[in-house]
């Protein structure tokens, strides 16, 4: 911040209102703190993250950032949405990097020049959780689909993401294996964020799908549980992508691509698999550059 200027200026202020000595050099030295502190605030580089609600809810980001922020002098903006949203800021520019876990839509976001240097971090997976009576008897099942078609013969209730996520995504590939179209009063779909979703779920005593994740890191709050896990189809990896500069110049790229490279060296590595619920890992690196 220029202060010459600045100081010019309330010099030409005193001089008018004759203020006293004393109140003058009170005065500097409250502006050129002030003036000092800004100054601060504006070196350090600010990078913008939009990410699923599921890093977010989790917790995992309260562990990986500020190591990182703190190494590098960098503040991150988190923004927490589904997927889709996020890639969308991404689209538009609104964001510099984007950790995301739905690979077809990260593939098409790449494919169109949106975003560059696209890397796996890590992966957990889907499970379908609902009340401990379980009216449509799906406990047990390997196949999602199965249970997905059992929940929807028998018309109990299933809450849906509803928001373009990588979770609601998932859930439409479900159902589409399955051959059904989910409708009618027994499905209701929330627009809402993982965490919130599983608390409707909870209080209508539904099912829904939802990472690993998320249910472990809010289990003790719900009276669900997993039903359904291990189908091969419920795999659920995660991937960061920076936006290209090529198409948005303003973005900041290279703070982009030291994030990218933090989170998938071994030591962002170590930090994820040793990140825990009930001493279970919530997430699995798969960084593909680990030692």
């Amino acid at each position: 911040m220029p202060l010459k200027p600045v100081f010019q200026m309330i010099e030409c202020l005193f001089s008018r209102l004759r203020v006293t000595v004393p109140a003058k050099i009170c005065t500097v030295v409250l502006l050129a703190s002030f003036c000092l502190f800004c100054g601060t605030a504006e070196a350090q580089t600010r990078l913008k993250l939009a990410t699923t609600t599921s890093t977010y809810d989790t917790g995992l980001l309260d562990v990986l950032l500020p190591v990182f922020e703190k190494r590098y002098d960098v503040k991150v903006d988190v923004v927490s949405v589904g997927t889709g949203q996020a890639l969308k800021l991404g689209e538009n520019g609104d964001v510099d990097v984007v950790l995301v876990h739905a690979r077809a839509l990260e593939d098409a976001f790449v494919a169109a020049g949106f975003g560059v240097d696209r890397c796996d971090v890590m992966y957990n997976d889907f499970v379908v959780i609902g009340p401990k009576t379980d009216p449509a008897r799906i406990t047990g099942l390997k196949d999602a689909a199965k249970a997905f078609g059992r929940i929807a013969a028998n018309a109990t209730p299933f809450i849906s993401r509803g928001d373009k996520s990588g979770t609601h995504q998932k859930e439409k590939e479900i159902w589409e294996k399955a051959k059904i179209v989910p409708a009618g009063t027994w499905y209701l779909e929330a627009g809402q964020g993982m965490g919130p979703v599983l608390r409707i779920a909870d209080e209508k005593r539904a099912y829904c799908l939802t990472d690993r994740g998320t249910f472990l890191s809010m289990k003790e709050k719900l009276d669900l549980m997993v039903l359904v896990e291990k189908d091969p189809m419920l795999l659920n990896p995660y991937g960061i992508i920076a936006v290209s500069p090529k198409r948005w110049p303003h973005v900041r790229y290279d703070t982009a691509l030291k994030l990218i490279a933090w989170i998938t060296s071994p030591e962002g590595q170590q930090l994820i698999g040793s990140f825990t619920r009930y001493s279970a890992p919530l997430f699995v690196p798969s960084a593909k550059n680990q030692e």
